[in-house]
């Protein structure tokens, strides 16, 4: 076997004996991968705090494809103090982690890790946390393969004169197709589109409208129940959390 350094983030830890513990990590380089840590349950192993679950790190590890790797050491990259400080944002991480994880078994892409962890780091930095979940939401929708169109009617398929989006319709709608659906601000549709294309890692700030970010959210919301037949107790929480 050879020591290998791989970048990742602890998805879940499963105890294993007294002392020790197997971590399953996102990784950069093959995607998720189970790793026995041992002794790392321990109040004296120097693994015991980098090994727990939520934890951004790089681990030396003897890798195994498709079995069981090895840890031999771990070094936090960024330990997300202010996240884990903040109730509000410790439940926004467990959520997009439960649904990075959901998204990640119908879905090799390589970008999942990249546009995951880069959400992380910006809500660590201050940055709208709604937003940046809404923005990675809607780009997993398209590795989950049900993205909705961001340039045509969902009934006619007209580019001409958007009107609306509608999450029961399934998408936007234009000025032709309109029955009785409720007339969104022209600065939403603007702002899904460019939260599907923008590069998270090169966001700086982020200064939307509250009614405009309420709106979106409302629509992945329903979008999500309708389309992806994904029900996480991690985004019911979060609701809770919101609405109090």
């Amino acid at each position: 076997m050879v020591l290998t350094e791989v970048e990742g983030f602890i998805l879940s830890e499963v105890p294993y004996g007294e002392t020790s513990k197997i971590i399953n990590v996102f990784t950069k380089e093959y995607g998720i991968i189970g790793i026995m840590c041992k002794g790392a349950k321990s109040l004296k192993s120097k693994n015991r705090v980098s090994t727990m679950r939520l934890t951004y790190a790089k681990f030396n590890i003897y890798f195994k494809k498709e079995k069981l790797s090895t840890l031999v050491s771990a070094d936090i990259i960024n330990p997300l103090k202010k996240i884990k400080e903040d109730i509000i944002l410790i439940s926004y991480l467990s959520y997009l982690t439960e649904l990075t994880s959901q998204v990640i078994k119908q879905s090799n892409s390589s970008r999942i890790y990249g546009d995951f962890i880069s959400a992380i780091l910006k809500i660590e930095d201050g940055l709208d946390p709604l937003v940046i979940t809404n923005i990675l939401e809607i780009k997993y929708l398209s590795e989950l393969g049900v993205l909705f169109s961001l340039d045509e009617c969902v009934i006619c398929g007209s580019k001409n004169a958007i009107a609306t989006i509608d999450a029961d319709k399934g998408g936007f709608v234009c000025l032709n197709c309109l029955t009785n659906e409720v007339i969104v601000d022209k600065k939403v549709i603007q702002m899904l589109r460019m939260y599907y294309y923008v590069n998270i890692s090169g966001i700086a700030n982020i200064k939307i409208a509250a009614n405009i970010k309420d709106t979106i959210n409302k629509f992945l919301d329903i979008y999500y129940e309708r389309y992806t037949g994904l029900y996480l107790n991690s985004k019911n929480f979060l609701k809770t959390l919101n609405n109090n």
